[in-house]
């Protein structure tokens, strides 16, 4: 088997789409948005996820195909390597997909499974892989119902509400409720014993781990 090149780091790619969406939203929508940030760093919110060493709750999900998908049976193959995101609309989403989608082989190296949950409907979840030709399971968490277990999901509240809706970013449409709800940012590492071995959750939905913070963890598996 050749040799794999180790992944690039997203962090670039992250920190030139803050740019970009800093010259082009208006900036109140910034301003409210980054307020939105501060105010679940200061409810602690990130604190009532689940960490390392927890028991991963078991899920079965729909695919973008419509079929059911269970951790459990992800788990029987080897590791999963389980990202929760917001949806096909966040631009940090995207980078973290496309990037985790490219370094797939060295997941598959590692004997792990990768699969991504967002609360979008069906059809967006479909889209979403689609799209962006992404290699492995995409799943469709309607209601947070999942994300709720992993202590991620959490009210974006009227004002950023409003404001997405304002850039052209409607939660109802995107969801299929009115909930103003999203999970975290949270990507975790499950051992096939059902039990979590690396986690990160993180309050500021601009941050995401590169590929290589998730191959040294499975690699220590």
């Amino acid at each position: 088997m050749p040799t794999l090149i180790a992944p690039a780091s997203i962090q670039p790619e992250l920190a030139a789409t803050a740019q970009h969406l800093a010259n082009v939203l208006p900036a109140t929508a910034s301003q409210t948005i980054d307020a939105g940030i501060a105010a679940v760093h200061a409810a602690g919110l990130v604190q009532h996820s689940l960490r390392t060493g927890q028991v991963a709750p078991d899920f079965t999900l729909p695919d973008a195909n419509g079929q059911p998908v269970s951790l459990a049976s992800l788990r029987a193959i080897g590791p999963v390597v389980l990202v929760f995101y917001r949806g096909n609309w966040c631009p940090y989403c995207n980078v973290q997909l496309r990037a985790y989608n490219q370094a797939l082989a060295h997941f598959t190296a590692n004997n792990a499974t990768l699969v991504a949950i967002s609360p979008q409907t069906l059809d967006l979840t479909s889209l979403t892989a689609e799209e962006k030709n992404l290699q492995f399971p995409v799943l469709s968490d309607a209601g947070n119902t999942v994300a709720k277990q992993y202590g991620l999901a959490y009210q974006v509240g009227d004002a950023v509400y409003h404001t997405l809706h304002g850039v052209g970013i409607d939660l109802a449409v995107f969801n299929g409720d009115d909930s103003g709800e999203l999970p975290l940012t949270g990507t975790f590492i499950i051992a096939q014993d059902g039990s979590i071995a690396w986690a990160a959750t993180e309050a500021n939905f601009k941050e995401r781990p590169d590929p290589t913070v998730l191959l040294d963890a499975l690699a220590r598996l």
